[in-house]
């Protein structure tokens, strides 16, 4: 049977249009687009969100020469940063020693600083924000100032192009805690972060692909759509 909707490219071979339609019980996202597809600009002017990608894999791909994530005193096993560091098979780095290093620079900070550590794993660098010291959570002025060093960092140094970030969000050993104790919302982190200087990738946590019927955007800033639709309109 010819398509009713010629105009619109299939997606799968033979009957895979048909047959893959997500329904409630799968994980999923509801992705739309934004801005005009015909401009285009040399300038770095957005952050690019990963819907549906696996970040240990597209590192372990060299798909990323620059990791952003955090890292703690205490333990990292759980964390991104102690899982890449096993991975990675040129990686003299390993969750003891990196827990070690971090807690030695701790001894030197005050108490709400921000520190970026520096983790050479051969084919990544991690940029590491030290979850500052007696605290068991990040805030989002502790992104703030974290992505203001790393942003500088990254734009001062174009082989430290691509970079990945993590979202902050759903952690296990790096909590996110915003002002009223909750964590923040996904706009907020990554508000946070385009302010702060950062120009890169995103991941969302892997809790955040069951979000429909709410819809997405794949890069922040988001459209303007979304501030017509707060102020009441259409």
């Amino acid at each position: 049977m010819p398509s009713t909707t010629p105009d619109i490219p299939r997606l799968y071979d033979e009957e895979g249009d048909r047959l893959v339609q997500a329904d409630k019980r799968s994980p999923r996202v509801i992705l739309i687009p934004s801005g005009n597809p015909r401009e285009a600009s040399t300038d770095r002017d957005r952050i690019r969100i990963q819907w549906g990608q696996m970040m240990l894999a597209d590192l372990l791909a060299s798909r990323y020469r620059t990791l952003v994530c955090g890292v703690n005193t205490e333990d990292n096993t759980s964390g991104i940063i102690g899982m890449l560091a096993d991975l990675l098979p040129t990686s003299q780095w390993t969750a003891e020693t990196i827990t070690a290093h971090a807690r030695m620079f701790s001894e030197s900070m005050s108490q709400d600083e921000t520190i970026v550590l520096k983790f050479d794993m051969d084919e990544v660098e991690v940029l590491a924000l030290l979850r500052p010291k007696g605290r068991d959570h990040f805030t989002l002025e502790d992104l703030k100032r974290g992505f203001q060093k790393v942003g500088s960092m990254i734009e001062r140094r174009t082989d430290r192009l691509p970079c990945a970030s993590v979202s902050f969000l759903g952690a296990k050993a790096n909590a996110l805690v915003g002002d009223d104790q909750r964590e923040p919302s996904f706009e907020s982190v990554l508000r946070t972060m385009f302010e702060a200087g950062y120009r890169g990738d995103v991941y969302p946590s892997l809790g955040m692909w069951e979000l429909a019927p709410t819809a997405v955007w794949a890069s922040y800033p988001f459209s303007d759509s979304l501030k017509v639709m707060r102020s009441g309109g259409f």
